[in-house]
C-alpha cells in the first residue's frame, strides 16, 4: 500500500486553531524533493469557521472531501464535550472502512471515540482530558502518558504541539525517517521526542532539556555514537555522580540515558540507511551497535522489519539488481528476517 498523500484535517465549528496551523504546515508544500501533499481543510458547511480564538478560519471544502482522502485527521475543538454531529460520525467511520488512515490529536480523539473507532484500542488525548475520556468511553484503552498511540490505521497523539510528535511519525511510518527529519528540520522542530507526556506536566523541555551542561554532554554524545558511550562517562562529563546524572536526566528528557542512545542510534541507522549504500556493518559500527547482528536485533525489536528490509522500502538509492520490497517484507520482516 502506497503512502498516503490526499490529507482532509476536519475543522468543526470552535476549532483549535494551534491544532489546524500544525497540519496546515507539516502538510505545506516544500519542493526540495519532499513528497507534496494534496492536503485540504473541510468542515460540515463549508465558509467561515469560528475558531477556538474567537477568529474565523476560511474552510473551501465540505465533508465530501473525508471521502476521499488517503488520511483523515479530526482536529481539536472547544465544544469536544458534545459529540460531532451524526454525518460527521459517519463520514469519520466511513473514511476507516474504506481503509484510510484516521488519525486525532488532543482532545480531537473524542470524535473518533464518538465515531466508535476507538473501541478496543488504545489511544490518548490532552492529559487533562484522559479521565474524561476514558469515563465516557470505557471500551477505549487510553494511556494519558502516551505523546501519541500507533494503533495501524488509528493514530491518537496528546494535546497541543503534540501534534506535530503525531504528524512526524505518520510521516516516518510511512515515507522515512529521512523525510520525516527534514520535514522537522523545516520545522525547526526535534524529530523525535522520547519520553511521554508526563515529562511536560510540571517542567516542560523543548527537546532535550534546558540544563546547560547537560545539553552540552548530550550534543557531545551525537557527535560521538560509534563509541560505547557508558552512563559513567555522561555523568563524568556532566561532573555528576552516575546517580545524580541519572535523575537530572530522566527529570530534563523524561527518559532514561539507555532509552535515549537508543533511540538516537536506531534513527541515524534509519537516515544512512535511507540515504547512503553503506553496508549494514558499517551502518552498525557508525551508529554505535557495533556489529550488524546487534543493529539487527534492536531494529527488528523496535521498528518490526530488519534493516534490509527496511533500506528496500525507503532507500533513495537502491542497490544495483536488488528487487523491489513485497508489502509482506514490511509486515513480516521480509527474506533477511
Amino acid at each position: 500500500m502506497p503512502p498516503f498523500v490526499s490529507v482532509a484535517a476536519y475543522a468543526p465549528p470552535g476549532v483549535g486553531m494551534l491544532g489546524a496551523g500544525i497540519v496546515s504546515e507539516v502538510f505545506d508544500e516544500r519542493g526540495q524533493g519532499l513528497p507534496r501533499f494534496d492536503f485540504a481543510l473541510c468542515t460540515d458547511r463549508p465558509g467561515a469557521v469560528r475558531s477556538d480564538v474567537g477568529l474565523p478560519l476560511m474552510v473551501e471544502h465540505g465533508l465530501d472531501r473525508l471521502a476521499s482522502a488517503d488520511l483523515v485527521i479530526a482536529l481539536p475543538w472547544a465544544g469536544f464535550r458534545t459529540p460531532p454531529p451524526s454525518a460527521v460520525l459517519d463520514a469519520l467511520a466511513a473514511a476507516y472502512a474504506r481503509g484510510a488512515l484516521v488519525a486525532a490529536h488532543c482532545v480531537g480523539a473524542f470524535a473518533l471515540a464518538a465515531a466508535g473507532l476507538l473501541d478496543g484500542r488504545r489511544a490518548t488525548t490532552h492529559w487533562r482530558f484522559a479521565g474524561l475520556l476514558a469515563e465516557r468511553h470505557p471500551a477505549v484503552g487510553v494511556e494519558p502518558d502516551s505523546l501519541y498511540v500507533d494503533e495501524g490505521r488509528i493514530v491518537t497523539g496528546a494535546g497541543a504541539a503534540a501534534g506535530f510528535d503525531l504528524c512526524l511519525h505518520l510521516l516516518r511510518r510511512e515515507y522515512g525517517a529521512a523525510t520525516a527529519n527534514a520535514i522537522a528540520r523545516d520545522l525547526v522542530l526535534p524529530s523525535h521526542r522520547d519520553g511521554g507526556q508526563a515529562q511536560y506536566l510540571a517542567t516542560p523541555v523543548p527537546e532535550d532539556c534546558r540544563d546547560e551542561k547537560l545539553a552540552e554532554v548530550l550534543a557531545w554524545a551525537r557527535a560521538h555514537l560509534h563509541e560505547p558511550l557508558p552512563v559513567a562517562e555522561l555523568a563524568r562529563r556532566a561532573l555528576m555522580s552516575r546517580r545524580s546524572f541519572a535523575r537530572r536526566f530522566a527529570a530534563s528528557t523524561g527518559t532514561t540515558p539507555h532509552a535515549w542512545l537508543l533511540g538516537l542510534r536506531l534513527s541515524r541507522a534509519e537516515e544512512l540507511l535511507e540515504t547512503t549504500d553503506l553496508p549494514v556493518e558499517e551502518i552498525a559500527r557508525l551508529v554505535g551497535f557495533g556489529s550488524a547482528a546487534v543493529l539487527r536485533e534492536q531494529f527488528v525489536r523496535r521498528r518490526g522489519v530488519p534493516p534490509r528490509s527496511y533500506r528496500r522500502a525507503f532507500s533513495r538509492t537502491p542497490a544495483r539488481g536488488q528487487r523491489p520490497l513485497e508489502q509482506a517484507d514490511i509486515t513480516t520482516g521480509g527474506p533477511d528476517r
